[in-house]
């Protein structure tokens, strides 16, 4: 029956993260406390940026709410582990809304993040050990930090970077976390019995839904308010916390002792994987921002216009569909991953296997469409396409070069008026 108190925990982070959100958007408004639109920025109208401090506002609530609560008792009985967690997400919402006024350089955000993440560090919640197949891998103090510093800083950016589409990273972390709880909700009561850990990660997951859950209504398409830095950053500290919950301190002696055979042992080997698959959009897209960054001379973390939903834009997906298809992407793998534990291994991979073709061929499908368009065009008599204003859609075309990609739309209407003129001619 403990999870009805997760759930509760997540219902107050949720509620306060609505109501301040809401508070926050009229007082933005009201008195102009937005910045200017940039060029990569996806939206047209100046739009507040400081819903991150309702999210961070609602995660304390709800962990304050939790403190009292006695089945939760065990999270709370290192309180070092809250307050330092309190204490890293306080500072990265500080630096998060410095940079969304000021504009931060990338050293200072870079400063600041693995200040917070060192904190997370000290207070208790880090990488000990890794479960690797038939042992456990201890890690040596100064190992333990470099690898919390380097794992945190890496999931706050990777979150960071895919916040650029309305409701997407509140999505993406509402899907990915729910998989992760009900992950962790049953190796809870699995051959660990690491309750006071795993606790900890499941309570930090819900209370992340229920933020990002509250925040949600404002931020959905069209948004009204944007989490910022400040937001994208406490999701990728929260995400990233939880998972070395898990991962980062199962008690070797224990695995030892209750864990026998290879189908027992992957419960303790699965956190290596499960947060990889989970965040498999961000990290794809961080992966691939900073290998073109690097490669182009700049630095990792200058902004351009070219991440994963930039380019599901310019493929001719609306902003609706770009959002729904990285969801998808991220359901497919989280859900996926959790098969495993279920059915057989077989099975397992050719569900997600076959989930992941679905997603694919949703994402290329505006290419087959407009190429479709294209071949129409080119083979029509040039008259009828000038007439019809379908010179934009041929690649060939001088027109076509100063015009962006068409949508799906355009390119549906595009084809209905070309068959139009052919029927009259």
């Amino acid at each position: 029956m403990r999870l009805i108190f997760y759930v509760v925990t997540a219902g107050i982070a949720a509620l306060i993260s609505f109501a301040l959100s809401m508070v926050i958007w009229k007082l933005s408004t009201r008195y102009r406390l937005y910045p200017k639109i940039r060029e990569r920025d996806v939206h047209t109208r100046p739009t507040p940026r400081l819903g991150g401090i309702a999210m961070f506002l609602g995660v304390a609530a709800a962990l304050g709410v939790g403190s009292l609560l006695p089945p939760l008792a065990l999270v709370y009985s290192q309180p070092m582990h809250i307050w330092g967690l309190l204490g890293a997400a306080a500072m990265i919402v500080l630096i998060g809304v410095a940079d969304d006024i000021w504009d931060l350089d990338w050293f200072t955000k870079l400063a600041g993040q693995m200040l917070a993440a060192a904190l997370l560090a000290w207070s208790g919640i880090q990488f000990l050990s890794f479960p690797l197949p038939g042992v456990i891998v201890t890690l040596a103090p100064w190992q333990s930090l470099v690898i919390t510093v380097i794992v945190i800083v890496l999931v706050m950016n990777a979150i960071n970077f895919i916040d650029g589409l309305d409701g997407l990273v509140a999505g993406v972390a509402i899907i990915a976390n729910g998989a992760f709880s009900v992950y962790v909700y049953l190796i809870s009561y699995g051959p660990t019995g690491q309750s006071d850990y795993f606790n900890l990660a499941q309570l930090i997951s819900a209370i992340l839904i229920g933020a990002c859950l509250g925040f949600l209504p404002l931020n959905w398409h069209p948004a009204r308010l944007f989490m910022g830095d400040a937001g994208a950053l406490l999701v990728g500290l929260l995400m990233a916390a939880s998972t070395i919950a898990v991962t980062g301190q199962i008690d070797a002696g224990v695995i030892d002792e209750t864990v026998g055979s290879p189908r027992q042992f992957f419960p303790a080997f699965i956190p290596l994987l499960l947060p990889f698959t989970i965040l498999i959009v961000p990290l794809l897209d961080f992966g691939l921002a900073v290998f073109r960054r690097l490669r182009a001379g700049k630095s990792p973390f200058s902004a351009d216009r070219k991440h994963l939903h930039h380019r599901l834009l310019d493929m001719g997906h609306s902003h609706f569909h770009a959002v729904l298809i990285l969801y998808a992407w991220t359901a497919a793998a989280s859900i996926g991953g959790l098969l495993f534990l279920f059915i057989d291994t077989w099975w397992a991979a050719l569900v997600t296997f076959l989930g992941l073709v679905v997603c694919t061929i949703l994402t290329l499908a505006p290419l087959s469409r407009r190429k479709a368009i294209e071949v129409a065009v080119q083979s029509t008599d040039p008259v009828v396409a000038e007439q019809t204003h379908l010179a934009r859609f041929d690649p060939l075309d001088e027109a076509s070069e100063t015009s962006a990609a068409p949508s799906d739309d355009e390119a549906r209407d595009a084809l209905e008026r070309l068959h139009e003129k052919e029927s009259t001619a």
